[in-house]
């Protein structure tokens, strides 16, 4: 793992005598929030400003346009800093990018809302008006005085350190798409749309630097080895059977599920994840901790899952099922009219769904020290149906996986193979930050 270059950076508040205080449960006590407690209000802000887009939206290319997949660089960002806030007021954890001195009785609110503000307000511009009116409603909920100034001026100390830790860190850079030579397996776009985020392989991680996680090839080494398998050939079988627009064999409840996991997957993870916080009674400490660790493993995760994308650039089963007869599997056969249930576009292999879930379940796994974590998804596709709960994360793993197999989206080894291998980011990201020295 490599050190982050801030990790080592301490940032002393300016004008106000202190030291560390003590990590009780006390110290820096929180005054009253709008609702719930100050990281789980300021998540729900960022939340909304990180997943709002232009109406109408420009290119999925263009610099500042977010994806379900870019917006945990964001989340990772904004959590990553109301952590450090915490850290620096309450004690009882290690700093993650910046360390402050924070004066004994500063508002640990206040040094969580200014944190998110003032991270939220540099990275997303465009939303700056609405963060603010959040922060203004916030902030009047903190009584005026000395721990509400100390509080502010941690929070500001802490975002200037994240923001000087991620400038240039390639997140706004705009990255055309190229086509590759087309041919048997090789991705095309399935959409008239540009294919997205060809500029998050390129992001700069939170954790680790390179393509340290990338997988192994999908099935074989060798494109025209990996189409000839037999397991390659199974899976094409399956999805022209389930997968289908129209005349698959999906049963009504399959459908249901694909549908369900086709919602904004940001949000409907964001807001799962602080109803988790609500429903645990995570205190302030803790709910950072939790956020924290979560966004930026899987933020961590979507980088690495999206430089695999476009390094193996593995064609879609629409192009699979339609061109079967070019890639000498005599297991498959061709159907020009095929189209998927669901579309998505931008290369096949691993799955982005697959990653997020393995971030997010994989960070509830460690922290709570089991798998059996009651989770929440709201249902927030149309014709996904109702909210679901898994009581097992590999529940969820599981759902995902038949998700994007019945909806069209990707090969079952595909699903299977990113399920095995990207958990090990949130494993790591936990042992070297969030989760050591936990008492």
């Amino acid at each position: 793992m490599k050190l982050r270059t801030a990790a080592a950076a301490t940032l002393a508040v300016a004008g106000l005598a202190g030291g560390y205080p003590a990590s009780s449960s006390t110290a820096g006590a929180a005054a009253s929030a709008p609702k719930d407690n100050a990281v789980v209000y300021w998540s729900e802000v960022a939340e909304g400003a990180i997943s709002a887009n232009p109406t109408p939206p420009p290119p999925p290319a263009a610099a500042g346009f977010r994806t379900p997949a870019s917006s945990t660089v964001l989340a990772g960002m904004v959590h990553g800093a109301m952590y450090d806030a915490v850290a620096s007021v309450l004690g009882g954890l290690e700093p993650f990018a910046t360390a402050v001195r924070a004066p004994e009785g500063a508002s640990a609110d206040a040094a969580v809302g200014q944190a998110a503000r003032d991270v939220l307000v540099a990275r997303v511009p465009g939303q700056a008006a609405n963060v603010q009116t959040a922060y203004d409603a916030f902030m009047a909920g903190i009584p005026d005085g000395a721990a509400e100034t100390a509080g502010k001026a941690v929070g500001a100390a802490v975002a200037a350190g994240m923001l000087a830790w991620r400038a240039g860190d390639h997140y706004d850079d705009v990255v055309p798409y190229v086509q590759q030579a087309p041919g048997p397996g090789v991705f095309e776009p399935i959409a008239p749309t540009t294919p997205v985020d060809t500029k998050l392989p390129y992001v700069s991680p939170f954790t680790y630097t390179g393509p340290s996680y990338r997988p192994d090839a999908p099935y074989r080494d060798d494109l025209a080895d990996a189409l000839s398998t037999r397991r390659y050939g199974r899976d094409v079988a399956e999805l022209k059977a389930l997968g289908g627009a129209t005349g698959s064999s999906r049963t009504p409840e399959q459908t249901e599920t694909a549908f369900f996991h086709s919602a904004p997957t940001f949000v409907q993870f964001s807001r799962g994840l602080r109803a988790l916080v609500s429903t645990e009674a995570l205190d302030l400490r803790e709910s950072a901790r939790l956020l924290g660790y979560t966004w930026v493993a899987t933020g961590d995760t979507m980088i690495a899952c999206w430089e695999a994308k476009y390094h193996y650039r593995f064609w879609r089963p629409n192009h699979a099922i339609q061109l079967a007869d070019n890639d000498g599997n005599p297991a498959t056969t061709p159907d020009a009219t095929w189209l998927p249930l669901i579309t998505g576009n931008h290369p096949e292999y691993p799955s982005g769904h697959a990653c997020v879930t393995a971030g997010i379940s994989t960070s509830l796994e460690q922290y709570f020290g089991t798998d059996k974590v009651d989770l929440t998804l709201p249902g927030l596709s149309p014709l996904g149906g109702p909210a679901r709960t898994y009581q097992d994360l590999d529940d969820l793993v599981e759902d995902v996986e038949n998700a994007r197999v019945w909806g069209g989206l990707h090969y079952r080894t595909t699903m299977s193979e990113t399920a095995k291998h990207f958990p090990r980011i949130a494993k790591d990201v936990g042992k070297h930050y969030f989760l050591q020295h936990r008492g």
